[in-house]
């Protein structure tokens, strides 16, 4: 069970993983690209994904232009940091507090973007909507994962 968790959780990553991520984030405001990681993506499950933020947000169309390409550079930056995140994570350093250390500037940095598209975002939509936007990607990875593993045990594994 635990590993069917291991595999659901790491392929949701890289599904909803932007097909573009830079490797290396050295601005919070948007990461340099210095070195740029090919990630695959998976359009059908980006496509659900929007369809799905869209279908909770209830866009007007000025909204939505503003909303959409901003919502995809928040998550091509997130999904950076991710990225550095499991690498920190995979590599077996031989002092473990640079690990350690590590991994909480790049818990510092996720927050960072995380504050930093909190107020773009409210620029383009009332606070209502952009609590409802970080409501409606918890549910919908939340139904992913409910999907997968429902799939999982229909499959007998």
């Amino acid at each position: 069970m635990n590993r069917l968790f291991r595999y659901i959780f790491f392929l949701l990553v890289f599904a909803i993983s932007n097909d573009d991520v830079f490797a290396q984030v050295n601005n919070f405001r948007r990461p340099a690209p210095v070195t740029r990681a090919r990630v695959i993506r998976n359009p059908k499950l980006q496509a659900a994904r929007d369809k799905f933020i869209g279908a909770q947000l209830s866009l007007t169309n000025e909204e939505s232009r503003k909303f959409w390409p901003l919502y995809r550079q928040y998550q091509e930056d997130l999904t950076a940091i991710k990225i550095l995140k499991r690498q920190n994570n995979s590599s077996s350093t031989a002092n473990g507090m640079d690990q350690i250390n590590k991994e909480l500037e790049l818990d510092n940095q996720m927050v960072e973007i995380r504050k930093h598209y909190r107020d773009e975002f409210l620029k383009v939509l009332p606070p209502e909507k952009v609590s409802t936007l970080y409501k409606s990607e918890v549910e919908f990875t939340n139904e992913l994962i409910k999907t997968f593993s429902e799939r999982s045990i229909r499959a007998g594994n």
